[in-house]
């Protein structure tokens, strides 16, 4: 037994390398798998090739402009900090960017695939749908795990063992200012293009969702590529890596001369990688209804990581570890990773709640439809602020358990643990882009109402899951936060002596004043995200109308839309207005560490105030535009009037105040959280 911990203290690393690459293999597997399948008539292909077209001219911009910032912030990194952290910075910009374009390339190969595998069953269409996800899913934690591997490694031989760990914050920034830019940029394509095409064909024209004649079509569906997909590849991306290389910090600055406190967390996410294996395979041989094949392929992946979580943790601390003066045992800090599973549970089970079609909140604002447009959006806010109480509830309870059990240590462990799972949650995720995807495909294409009726049903499932995986980013991403601010607090008290003995206390008014600054940022951050899809949306919605009034042979089918246009619109303002909401972060920090009267300690308040405002509000705007959403979808199905009714002009209004609330502001705000807690670590040498 002490022949294999010590085995697997020395191997634990990269043993993780090798469960990376093994994901990352099947992720490759998986592609070829969807690649074989039939991509439908020539009809079908012209309409994924102008997808795909439109997702990869964007993204290539995207990524030109990003590497501009990119540059000048690696060079402020390499001598105001640096070289390895530098370096780091660029290596995790590089791995989140090529995992959203990967994810984004094969899930616009897996639409029209899933569209014509409708035709032949649902089962079909699931299993193609669910495998191009999953290629994004293991990608995601597959080059995660990967990168903070090897460059911990490297660097460890290169600089000494505690600078490549301070130098992992680099990395950690890179990832998330790319996952911020990501996220806005992809979030602001999508809903702009979404709600421009709603608000003209559905309401003023009484158009179907995905109608050819609609110029703004081709854009929605390429919004869905690059802000579910690439977007949520690089959010997640960015999560799991700052995940691990928080509890790297953690286990430096407070279990001092323990190296299987570094070592555990990487062998908890290449366990993981094999649990998501899994789960894809569980999908890809069960048969049942799709969404309890989904959930049955999440519950699949957790158990066989509980169950491998076990020895690994006994083996890895065989006579435990002590913390803070205070023994815990292998058994507490295995309760611990377990805290991380069963939240991943929680946080699905609470968001499906709040979010499907089968319950009643979602029902409940379809109801409130009824009455009118305004009734849809009280209750649409009503249902998202609810939709706060259970999950920061967990949240508080999941910390108070895993702290009991190993410390600050236990909640960073518990944190990792359940990011650990992303390699299945993300895999639920793309597959909603694709289903929706699959669905326009089988209207521009004039499919039977037949394939149209197995696209709307995973459609209607892949919202959901969208909604759940939305939920899961933000409630990890509360608790990695605080795991940082812990990072924040010890890295300080060890850089400055002036500090070594501070206590962050309510009694001190610069704390207090930290506080409403942090609160503030994501209210700002948030109403610029609000601003730039509304500004978008408007000029999609001028040209739309310019279009179909220049050409209204363009409604019975004799003149053809200008897709191009309205691609070009949104594209260009996703660049351009992305760019300020995601400096906030930035800009607030060094404002706050570079003023005399304010310094580390309003910064420490900053932190606690952003990850506090900013949970509550990404919650409530994630899970209140998915019922929005999905409100939609359970009158579309024929229930209160169905298409065309009163109840669904009204529905369709809260839909499109949903769309920017669920995947542009709310989401962005996972990543914004971590970047400002990132930023605050990373500056300590330089201003403190």
């Amino acid at each position: 037994m002490m022949l294999f911990a010590l085995s697997l203290l020395n191997s634990g690393v990269p043993l993780s390398m090798l469960c990376a690459v093994i994901g990352l293999v099947f992720a490759f597997f998986l592609i070829a798998t969807v690649i074989r399948k039939s991509a439908g008539n020539e009809r079908m292909r012209q309409i994924s090739a102008a997808v795909q077209e439109g997702a990869k001219a964007y993204l290539n911009r995207q990524v030109v402009t990003i590497s501009a910032i990119a540059v000048v912030i690696f060079l402020l990194l390499f001598f105001f900090r640096d070289h390895p952290t530098a370096i780091g910075f660029v290596i995790g910009a590089f791995c989140s960017l090529s995992a959203g374009f990967i994810g984004m390339r094969i899930a616009v190969i897996a639409n029209v695939r899933t569209t014509q595998a409708a035709s032949q069953s649902r089962t079909a269409a699931l299993r193609i749908a669910f495998n191009g996800g999953a290629v994004t899913g293991l990608l995601v934690v597959g080059l995660a795990l990967l990168a903070v591997a090897i460059f911990y490694t490297i660097a460890g031989k290169m600089v000494g063992h505690d600078k490549a760990v301070r130098s992992l914050v680099g990395l950690a920034l890179g990832a998330s200012l790319i996952s911020v830019f990501a996220r806005l940029g992809g979030g602001i394509y999508t809903k702009a293009a979404d709600v421009g095409a709603d608000l003209v064909g559905k309401i003023e024209k009484g158009l179907e969702e995905d109608d050819p004649r609609n110029p703004a079509t081709i854009a929605d569906n390429v919004g869905d590529n690059v802000g579910d997909c690439a977007g949520m590849a690089a959010d997640v991306f960015e999560t799991y890596a700052v995940s691990l290389i928080g509890v790297i910090l953690v286990g430096a600055l407070t279990i001092v001369g323990n190296p299987a406190a570094i070592v555990y967390p990487f062998v908890l996410g290449g366990i993981s990688v094999l649990g998501a294996i899994c789960g894809v395979l569980f999908v890809n041989v069960a048969n049942a209804k799709p969404a309890g094949v989904l959930m049955g392929a999440v519950g699949a992946s957790a158990l066989v990581s509980a169950i491998l979580f076990w020895p690994a943790t006994h083996q890895l601390f065989p006579k435990g570890l002590t913390i803070a003066g205070v023994a815990r045992s292998p058994t507490q800090l295995y309760f611990a990773s377990l805290i991380g599973l069963v939240m991943t549970a929680v946080v699905v089970v609470i968001t499906n709640y709040y979010t499907s079609m089968r319950y009643l909140p979602v029902q409940k604002i379809a109801h409130a439809s009824e009455t009118g447009h305004a009734t849809n959006i009280i209750a649409g806010l009503a249902v998202g602020q609810h939709a706060t109480a259970l999950p920061v509830g967990f949240i508080g309870i999941a910390i108070l358990l895993s702290f009991h059990f190993a410390g600050l240590y236990g909640i960073a462990i518990a944190v990792m643990s359940m990011l650990s799972m992303a390699g299945i949650i993300i895999s639920l995720d793309a597959f909603g882009p694709i289903t929706d995807n699959a669905g326009g495909i089988a209207v521009m294409s004039n499919l039977p109402k037949e394939i149209r009726a197995v696209t709307d049903e995973l459609d209607a499932v892949g919202n959901t899951m969208k909604a759940v995986t939305k939920g899961y980013a933000i409630a990890s991403a509360g608790l990695a936060a605080l795991v940082l601010f812990g990072s924040y607090v010890e890295e300080l008290k060890i850089h400055n002596v002036a500090y070594a003995e501070f206590h962050f206390s309510l009694t001190e008014p610069k704390v207090i004043i930290g506080l409403f600054i942090g609160g503030l940022l994501p209210f700002i951050f948030t109403a610029f995200s609000m601003d730039a899809v509304g500004k978008a949306a408007g000029a999609v919605v001028r040209e739309v109308r310019r279009q179909l009034q220049a050409k209204p042979g363009i409604l019975t089918g004799q003149d053809k839309p200008d897709y191009a246009t309205c691609v070009d619109i949104v594209t260009k303002a996703a660049l351009r207005e992305m760019i300020v909401p995601a400096l906030l972060p930035l800009i607030f920090v060094v404002a706050v560490a570079v003023i005399p009267q304010l310094g580390p300690v309003v910064l420490g308040g900053l932190l606690v105030g952003t990850i506090v405002t900013g949970l509550f509000i990404a919650i409530a705007m994630t899970s209140g535009g998915g019922a929005w959403d999905n409100a939609k979808k359970f009158i579309e199905e024929g229930n209160l009037g169905g298409k065309g009714s009163f109840a669904h002009a009204a529905a369709v209004t809260g839909d499109t105040v949903g769309d920017p609330y669920k995947d542009t502001a709310g989401p962005a705000i996972n990543p914004m959280i971590k970047v400002v807690n990132i930023v605050a670590i990373l500056i300590i040498p330089i201003f403190f």
